[in-house]
């Protein structure tokens, strides 16, 4: 083993090499985020997406880009697609979906007011919990686990 450790030594582009070749053969994920924001009232901010015909309101969020953590994401797409400045809070949930597919959702804090819709989106609207539209099943877990870790906090705050 030693006589094959500094051989690699000498030449590490084999390694290199080697990692790739590997990396061919191994899963490769999708990811997106999703945000739950809260305003004063405690009401959830849904959006509705051009793109989700079966459940066409939702969280905001997008697909998680190269080299980039799913906190930078929700506020990246929170402010693209809401022209929203918003801060990644606790990370709520993370599931896989069709075997290849990574979702995450975060409990968002907004530091101002929604703008302009970007085109992805055709409205957006405050919920109250009671009373939400139709929506994907992580999109709903998320918002139960946001409503759940907002009240520990409550809690903690009173004790």
């Amino acid at each position: 083993m030693r006589r094959i450790a500094q051989f690699l030594q000498k030449a590490p582009w084999i390694v290199s090499s080697a990692r790739w070749v590997w990396r061919l053969g191994q899963a490769k994920f999708t990811a997106g985020v999703v945000g739950v924001v809260f305003n004063e009232q405690g009401q959830v901010l849904l959006v509705e997406h051009v793109f989700h015909p079966y459940a066409p309101w939702g969280l905001p969020g997008g697909w998680v880009d190269r080299r980039e953590s799913p906190a930078e994401t929700v506020v990246r797409e929170l402010q693209e697609e809401l022209q929203l400045v918003a801060t990644a809070g606790t990370l709520l949930l993370t599931e896989v979906d069709f075997g290849d597919h990574l979702d995450f959702s975060y409990i968002c804090e907004s530091n101002g007011n929604v703008g302009k819709l970007s085109s992805e989106l055709l409205d957006y609207g405050w919920f109250d919990l009671e009373s939400l539209p139709k929506l994907q099943r992580f999109h709903f877990r998320s918002i139960r686990r946001a409503q759940e870790v907002r009240a520990n906090e409550q809690l903690a705050r009173i004790i």
